[in-house]
This record gives structure tokens, C-alpha cells and sequence, in this order.
């Protein structure tokens, strides 16, 4: 990684975490919909960039979560896996354009780049909530907050995405 992405990647993990903290955390409509801007930077972190700091990264990020929401390691477990999964999920979405590392995400096709955002935002908060209430006797209010949530945050990252895009690109 050179010092520009790793200056970038930091300021991305540093204002996701505090919009999270200090804004998302807050919300909360009809008691199932949490939005979860801070998968964001697993989603965008660079496709050739060390496979090990990303898992060490969404760690981090989802200790950092926890910490602040006091969720006891929920958000680092989440993290984790979708950090793990998404290179197969780069592969189902992007097809040979991932194998050979011509993959842009703000270049590809909506519906590639909103399969790929779908996929890891809705794991995420089925491992999220799963962990969260833990017991397959509620299992549809698991189902209820993975859907609500889910489409929430897909509409949040999928906007942030469009408003953070560069013009030249």
C-alpha cells in the first residue's frame, strides 16, 4: 500500500467510526432498523491490498464498535467475517474481472456493484444480529433485523458510495 491509500484508509477509518459512534448508533426505527455505515470500509478497502491487514483492519474496526456501543465483541465477529468471505464474494460478483485485478468499484456496474454490497452487508448483520440475540426461539426477529437493517444500510453505503465518487475517475 502506498502512503496516499494508507492515509486515506486511515481518515476512512477514523470518520466511519465516528459517524457510526456518534450519529448511527442513535438510530433506531420501529426497533429493527440499526443502520451499519462502518462496513464501509471493508467494502472499499483496496482489492490488491494485504489480505491479513484487512482482517487485522475489520478486527479493529469492530472492537473499536464494540467498544463504544458496548456490544461485547458482536461487531469485531461480524467484521471478521465478512473481511474473510469477501474475496469469494469479489469472485461471485465480479466474475473473471476480480481474478484479473480489473475490478474498480466505483467503475463496474450498478447491479455487479450492488450484488457485492448486498451480499457482505446482509452476512454481516446476520452474523451481527445472530450473535447479538442467540437463540434460534427467535429466530424471525433475527431474520426481521438482518432484512430491515440490511436494506437500510445497503441504501446508506450504496449512497455514500455515489456521494464520494470521484469525477474523474
Amino acid at each position: 500500500m502506498q502512503n496516499s491509500d494508507f492515509l486515506l484508509n486511515t481518515v476512512r477509518f477514523i470518520l466511519l467510526v465516528l459517524v457510526q459512534v456518534l450519529v448511527l448508533n442513535h438510530v433506531n426505527f420501529l426497533g429493527y432498523v440499526n443502520p451499519y455505515l462502518y462496513v464501509l470500509f471493508i467494502l472499499v478497502f483496496p482489492l490488491d491490498g494485504n489480505k491479513t491487514l484487512l482482517l487485522l483492519l475489520s478486527f479493529i474496526l469492530g472492537l473499536t464498535i464494540d467498544i463504544f456501543s458496548n456490544s461485547g465483541g458482536v461487531h469485531a465477529a461480524a467484521s471478521i467475517t465478512i473481511a474473510y468471505i469477501r474475496p469469494v464474494v469479489l469472485k461471485f460478483a465480479f466474475g473473471v474481472s476480480y481474478e484479473y485485478n480489473m475490478v474498480k468499484i466505483n467503475k463496474v456496474p450498478a447491479n455487479e456493484r450492488l450484488t457485492y454490497i448486498v451480499v457482505l452487508v446482509v452476512l454481516h448483520h446476520l452474523v451481527l444480529f445472530s450473535l447479538e440475540i442467540f437463540s434460534f426461539s427467535h429466530i424471525l426477529l433475527i431474520l426481521k433485523s438482518t432484512l430491515f437493517s440490511g436494506i437500510f444500510s445497503t441504501i446508506l453505503v450504496f449512497c455514500t458510495l455515489l456521494l464520494f465518487s470521484r469525477k474523474n475517475q
